[in-house]
């Protein structure tokens, strides 16, 4: 049974009274799970509440549920979910908020999935400009508001997202396509 005494968790309940909130513990770092409409609001609160003060935001991350076994304690439903990593200076506690989405349109990279969004975080932690459109890149999910939201890491015509759990091992010929550069004609 997870020991989920975190200091943070009754002063988020305190703050969000009538929000689905859902608490998991693993190997000591507790988690929230809440619901992306809420998420800026709760992330906001983590920030600027003297009682919790996470002024650090560690990472944001995402990760594919897509073909992971659900048990009856599992999270709420959604093929991804959004990791945010906060970290106290003042004492520092580390938390973890995730939102779960659940996309409706094929998950091939070309659509552009209005339940793959949310608001992005980069008014609370300028720093996570550069980690939001990681997570685009790499997952397709979009952060409302971003300031500069491009890919990262691919050229920005490429037709898909590479750390999905669908996309081919071998690629979709980007290996066939690549063009060679040597020495001497660089």
């Amino acid at each position: 049974m997870p020991n989920l005494d975190h200091p943070t968790l009754p002063i988020l309940k305190k703050a969000f009274p009538n929000a689905k909130l859902l608490a998991t513990e693993f190997r000591g770092q507790t988690t929230v799970v809440v619901d992306k409409a809420i998420a800026h609001d709760v992330l906001a609160f983590l920030k600027n509440d003297a009682g919790t003060a996470y002024n650090f935001l560690a990472d944001i991350t995402s990760v594919d549920y897509l073909g992971y076994p659900k048990s009856r304690h599992e999270t709420p439903a959604g093929r991804f979910a959004v990791i945010y990593n906060l970290t106290s200076h003042r004492d520092t506690t580390r938390f973890f908020v995730k939102v779960m989405l659940e996309p409706t349109l094929p998950t091939d990279g070309i659509a552009d999935d209005p339940t793959l969004h949310v608001d992005s975080v980069c008014d609370l932690w300028p720093g996570a400009e550069w980690l939001e459109r990681e997570v685009y890149d790499m997952m397709g999910i979009h952060f409302d508001q971003h300031p500069d939201h491009r890919r990262i890491l691919l050229w920005e015509d490429y037709p898909a997202h590479p750390q999905r759990k669908d996309y081919p091992i071998v690629g979709r010929g980007e290996r066939e396509h690549y063009q060679v550069i040597g020495r001497d004609n660089a």
